[in-house]
């Protein structure tokens, strides 16, 4: 009996944070439109906020205190500061290019979620290795930022970045389906997805962009 309420338990959690993730999307989305009405010159302060934001996401993780106001406020957020990259392809790349790298990445964030999930094994051995790999897209994107790369280097790095949010995915919802979580954590599990599913995008994005040029 109690095996059959703490699965219960469990799928009602999850099921909130797959509700918070979608509304995050449609705050995304939001911010989006939103974002074709802001004038150029914030887009960098703006990214500086998200930035922050993130960085102390990271920090209260531990203590589940991020709440939903926090996330929605974020998602809203990056929103906005996306919606001068998906503007640069559809000027350069045509909305063909944008459709495919959101339709290839519900295709790999739906797969990736259902082997995350499915799966017996413990993924948490993979903890580790894609911390790294986040910090090395990291300091990749805030050196590229002063000193740009080649395209080359770019197409490699869309490559990795792709890769490592795929297992992100994975990894997520592995964790998700092991750990026992209470109500309260829900909006920080919601943003890490958000997070694997935006970044994912715009991997994919650039991925298709550079392929759509050859």
């Amino acid at each position: 009996m109690y095996d059959v309420y703490a699965n219960t338990k469990k799928r009602d959690l999850m099921g909130s944070v797959l509700k918070a993730f979608a509304l995050s999307l449609c705050m995304a989305v939001i911010g989006m439109l939103i974002g074709t009405m802001v004038p150029p010159v914030l887009f960098m302060p703006l990214m500086i906020v998200e930035f922050i934001m993130i960085l102390s996401a990271f920090l209260l993780r531990r203590k589940k205190s991020v709440g939903y106001g926090f996330l929605f406020a974020f998602t809203f957020i990056s929103g906005i500061t996306t919606y001068p990259i998906i503007a640069h392809y559809l000027a350069t790349s045509g909305a063909k290019v944008v459709l495919s790298a959101f339709t290839a990445t519900l295709v790999i964030f739906s797969v990736m979620a259902v082997i995350g999930t499915r799966t017996k094994k413990d993924l948490s051995f993979l903890s580790g290795v894609l911390l790294t790999a986040l910090l090395a897209l990291v300091v990749i994107g805030l050196i590229n930022i002063f000193s740009p790369f080649s395209s080359t280097a770019l197409f490699v790095a869309s490559i990795i970045g792709t890769v490592v949010f795929s297992l992100y995915v994975m990894y997520d919802f592995n964790r998700m389906k092991r750990i026992e979580f209470t109500e309260e954590a829900v909006p920080l599990l919601a943003l890490n997805l958000f997070l694997d599913f935006i970044n994912l995008f715009l991997d994919l994005l650039r991925l298709i962009g550079f392929i759509s040029r050859d």
